[in-house]
């Protein structure tokens, strides 16, 4: 016989490697064919069904206690190497099948009760022989007897086959006792046996000699299977004729048996006759019970209605019920501030009754009863006569309010003396109110209205007087000499010093305007917001810097917080917000329309003493712009851009006026050398940025731009009024505009951009300006040489010397003539700059770009030469270049 695969320890030690790292024990591994068959017609192999080889392996696992089994399924890999496939659980092992349609019976199914896909067959397992295949099943049975406790379903094969098999192929047994928790003991067999491995027996040694014994009962032998099912058959039937035949012989008791079922049935039939005779009486009670219960029932639903009744009604009278102590805090109380208490509890309960009598917060069908719209007219009444009497009282106690803080002079700046205004007592005064507005505006809020314009007015004669007042002295107060308005005209000459006195304290008189001013409208707006009751979001947030300087934690100023709850709970709506936010910046205007004029005063005032603080004031509103974002300030905002709008307008007057004094230097008489506009515009500009404060960059980038543009037009109209001195004007005043403005440019962007503009400007003027001194010595040299370019573009080089004018004794007469005085001509050109020249400084740069100049263009004539008349010579250009270094 060949040796088994289950006996192969390469296969075992190639599994063991597979599986290493999961603690498992290999227990047995053998090669088995592995294909699919179908439900119901197992062994029908398709082309998809082909057997692949396998090895399964029966492995087992210690953990703790207990012992767990499974059983693995290994495939070849593309080398041939084992590697899982499939594992399964012995646990869940719950048939196990071997097909009947194979005659080897090497083919068997196992059934696992914990496949997800019961609808697809399970793999079918083929064994090389009859004996793999008990080898397998008994491993797979001993352990689960051993490790589980029980056995799993055999069909297809007898387990008494198997324990007979086990024994014939097992002679020669050693057994190994151990603890079955350690997993099954294999029992080992000898080299030269049969190498098959028993685990356990399936049948005990006691159920083994009790069958022998029935063997020996029928002298039968262990292989005589067949017969032995024949004999026990036939014995079986044998013993069913024998009890029918005894029941036919005890007929006379069948008879008794039936006489008594007769009587039993008769009893029957009178006990369902008398059941049919209670069951008619017992339905006639049943009915009679039931229309009891329904009268009852009827009865007590009644009398829960009517008690419910009574509660909503005496609910309702008590809505009804108007107290005697608020009746008369509604329509006659008084609203000193010692009763304030009284009239807002009047106010929540007026506020409350009336919604109580609303349909969402009363029953529809109350609605419309008599008793209830006679209640609501009369609340309603009630309410129109209470919010006559509030309003008409608070429009009073407003105006009494400013009028007396108008008429005591200490509220205001005097003579020597700047004063703050000071509204903590007022706000306090009204803070007294501000429940009572918030009342007035659940019940009416048209009658809110009026009272707004009402405190606006009243309010708005205060700020206009306060602000009128403190302007005044501000200014009485503020000592600052005047500096001209004439900064660039130039008849006052170019040599005149311009007054550079110090007007700082304007720019401080402004900023102290802002920094008292700014800041209590806001927070007259913020209290008016919340005071008139608006919908608005928050005004100043905690910690928010208004006018850039913290403000103290004690500040009554700044605190707008009323300390009061909304009472209208629906008025938080987006629509309402917006609709509240037009109707505050109304109130707004009407509040503090008219304080912009003493603003005004001062920008005008500041713009008389010196027209460049135009520029600080400039930044300290920009300042002030930004630092204004709440909804509530937006007339604050627009007083500011106005500022702001007023400044620019006060600057760009000023730039005007500059402008037009730099224009007048065109209508004057022929001038001579630097414009006096040139220097003084540099000292402008340093004041100009001296004075620049936060965002004011661009108002001055902007006045820059509209001077430089005009200052270099006037140039040109004027530098063109001669022609013969066009160029001297222009480079003498570009250089001085940028000798004068190079500190400035390097930190001034748009005065660099200038300075660039001016440089190109003067290299321009000045290549003009040495070309014609040097064509008014060397004029007839450099047209010789023009004319020669000329024709190199129509004939070539060798015939232009045979041209008229330009022959090799042309060429002679024109170096002799022009080259002969070399150095008087030389002489002549410095004489004569010089002489243009009114900047001595410019002189020496001058000088060097004319000499420069002039070897540039000796040389292109000496090259030229050199090519079209090869035989002729004239002085060389080193020549040249050491003549002019020597003069």
């Amino acid at each position: 016989m060949a040796k088994s695969s289950a006996d192969d320890e390469e296969l075992r030690r190639a599994c063991e490697a597979a599986i290493e790292g999961t603690k498992e024990k290999i227990e047995m591994s053998i090669r088995v064919a592995k294909s699919r068959g179908i439900w119901g017609k197992s062994g029908k192999l398709g082309r998809s069904h082909m057997a692949k080889p396998r090895v399964l392996a029966i492995s087992t696992k210690s953990k703790g206690q207990g012992t767990k089994a499974f059983l693995r399924v290994l495939k070849y890999s593309t080398g041939g190497v084992v590697e899982p496939a499939k594992l399964y659980k012995l646990k869940h092992l719950s048939k196990v099948d071997v097909l009947t349609n194979d005659p080897s019976g090497c083919t068997f199914l196992l059934g696992f009760d914990n496949l997800r896909n019961q609808s697809v067959a399970p793999p079918q397992w083929t064994m090389r022989n009859v004996d793999d295949r008990n080898r397998l099943l008994l491993c797979i049975l001993n352990i689960c007897k051993d490790v589980l406790g029980r056995l799993p379903k055999v069909v297809g094969i007898d387990v008494v086959e198997m324990a007979l098999w086990a024994k014939e192929n097992t002679p020669t047994i050693t057994k190994k006792q151990g603890n079955l928790q350690d997993g099954p003991v294999a029992a080992s067999v000898a080299e030269g046996d049969t190498k098959v491995t028993v685990e356990r027996e399936l049948v005990s040694q006691a159920e083994e000699e009790d069958m022998e014994a029935l063997l020996g009962t029928y002298v039968m032998g262990i292989g005589e299977a067949e017969a032995f099912s024949e004999r026990l058959k036939r014995e079986l039937q044998a013993l069913e004729a024998a009890n029918v035949h005894a029941i036919m012989e005890s007929e006379p008791l069948i008879d008794e048996v039936l006489q008594g079922l007769d009587s039993a049935s008769n009893c029957v039939e009178d006990m369902d006759e008398w059941l049919g005779i209670f069951n008619l009486k017992l339905r006639h009670m049943r009915e009679d019970i039931e229309s009891i219960e329904v009268r009852n029932n009827k009865l007590e639903m009644q009398s829960v209605n009517n008690k419910s009744l009574i509660e909503e009604l005496d609910k309702l009278l008590e809505r009804l019920c108007i107290p005697s102590e608020y009746a008369t805090s509604l329509t006659g109380g008084s609203f000193d501030e010692a009763r304030m208490l009284q009239n807002i509890e009047a106010c929540e309960w007026l506020t409350n009754a009336l919604r109580s009598l609303e349909v969402p917060n009363l029953d529809r069908g109350y609605a419309n009863m008599r008793a209830v719209r006679e209640k609501r007219a009369e609340l309603n009444k009630l309410k129109t006569t209470f919010v006559k009497r509030a309003s008409e009282f608070l429009r009073n106690y407003f105006a009494s309010l400013v009028d007396f803080m108008i008429s005591d002079k200490s509220y205001f700046s005097q003579r020597g003396q700047l004063k703050r205004p000071d509204h903590a007592d007022l706000r306090y005064k009204c803070r007294t109110y501000a429940r009572l507005l918030q009342h007035l505006k659940s019940l009416d809020k048209n009658c809110l209205g009026p009272l707004r314009k009402a405190y606006c007015s009243s309010l708005n004669l205060l700020l206009r007087r306060e602000a009128r007042e403190f302007a005044n002295e501000l200014r009485a107060s503020t000592k600052a000499s005047r500096n001209p308005t004439v900064w660039l005209e130039g008849s006052t000459g170019s040599n005149q010093s311009v007054n550079s006195a110090d007007t700082s304290t304007v720019s401080e008189a402004y900023a102290k305007m802002l920094t008292i001013f700014i800041p209590l409208l806001v927070d007259e707006s913020s209290f008016f917001a919340h005071f008139m009751c608006f919908e608005v979001p928050a005004l100043v947030p905690p910690g928010n810097l208004s006018n850039g300087n913290k403000t103290g934690p004690n500040d009554d100023d700044n605190d707008d917080d009323l300390g009061i709850m909304d009472i209208d709970d629906n008025d938080g709506k987006t629509g309402k917000r917006s609709a509240d936010l037009e109707a505050l910046n109304e109130s707004l205007r009407d509040l503090l329309d008219g304080i912009q004029e003493d603003f005004y005063a001062v920008v005008d005032w500041a713009y008389k003493i010196d027209p460049l603080r135009c520029i600080s004031m400039h930044g300290i509103t920009e300042r002030y712009i930004s630092g204004q974002k709440a909804d509530a300030a937006g007339f604050v905002r627009i007083l500011l851009d106005d500022l702001g709008s007023r400044i620019s307008m006060q600057f760009t007057r000023f730039v005007e006026e500059a402008c037009h004094q730099i224009e007048r230097n065109e209508r004057n008489v022929r001038q001579v050398g630097i414009l006096s506009y040139i220097p003084r515009f540099a000292t402008l500009a340093t004041r100009m940025e001296q004075y620049i404060q936060g965002q004011s960059r661009d108002l001055v980038d902007q006045a820059y731009t509209k001077f430089v543009t005009v200052m270099f037009v006037t140039l040109d109209k004027v530098a063109q009024a001669d022609q013969r001195y066009t160029d001297i004007m222009l480079l003498e005043n570009y250089a001085a505009f940028q000798n004068s403005l190079y500190d400035l440019a390097n930190v001034v962007p748009i005065l660099a951009k200038f300075y660039h503009q001016a440089s190109e400007s003067y290299e321009q003027a000045c290549t003009r300006f040495i070309s014609t001194i040097i064509y008014s010595q060397f004029d007839r040299l450099f047209q010789f040489e023009h004319r020669i370019e000329d024709l190199m573009y129509t004939i070539t080089p060798e015939e232009i010397p045979f041209q008229l004018g330009l022959s090799k004794m042309d060429l002679r007469k024109v170096v002799k003539s022009s080259l002969s005085g070399v150095d008087k001509s030389i002489n002549a050109m410095y004489k004569r700059l010089q002489k243009n020249l009114t900047s001595e400084e410019l002189l020496p740069s001058l000088w060097d770009k004319l000499k420069k100049e002039f070897l540039d263009k000796y040389d292109s004539f000496a090259q030229l030469v050199a090519k079209i008349y090869p035989n002729e010579t004239i002085p060389s250009v080193s020549e040249m270049r050491d003549l002019l270094a020597s003069m």
